[in-house]
């Protein structure tokens, strides 16, 4: 049973595509950013937005990552979270640590739209390494030869021995 106190929902866009770590038991840690708009416009008639960072556990008799192998950056999603205060000593002091824990995730987009959006993804990301490879390619101007010279000065005229 959860406490009905400690729950609250965030819904916005992802900051970037979800880090995976997993554990020693083989369940794992999903950790990703969503940026959530203020409810309130600044002297410039705009929105700012905060960026939270969530994480996500995922049990080991879990396939995947469950539904947290679909998401990827700049998808609207809804997260149900919960918060947990982790707490442990760090060179001699005690560190209270406040953790945003995902306990469920909703997509407000089509599959359409988040598919168009990742193909769009992998289309530039496939014309930048294109441009790199072009850009190895272009033969460098030959280099002048090496020749083999004999210094002018003499020994006895560096000044250093």
């Amino acid at each position: 049973m959860s406490n009905p106190r400690n729950i609250g929902t965030i819904v916005g866009r992802l900051a970037n595509d979800p880090k995976v770590f997993e554990n020693k038991d083989g369940s794992k840690k999903v950790l990703f950013t969503i940026f959530a708009d203020r409810n309130y416009a600044n002297a410039q008639n705009q929105r700012d937005s905060d960026a939270v960072p969530v994480e996500a556990f995922v049990r080991a008799q879990t396939q995947g990552l469950g539904p947290y192998s679909n998401i990827h950056k700049g998808d609207l999603v809804a997260v149900g979270y919960t918060l947990r205060m982790d707490r442990y000593a760090k060179n001699g002091e005690q560190v209270f640590d406040l953790k945003v824990v995902s306990e469920d995730i909703t997509f407000l987009e089509p599959r359409s739209v988040t598919q168009a959006r990742l193909n769009e993804r992998v289309q530039a990301a496939e014309a930048q390494n294109a441009a790199v490879k072009q850009a190895q390619a272009v033969p460098v101007a030959a280099a002048a030869p090496a020749v083999a010279h004999a210094s002018a000065v003499r020994d006895e005229q560096l000044p250093f021995g």
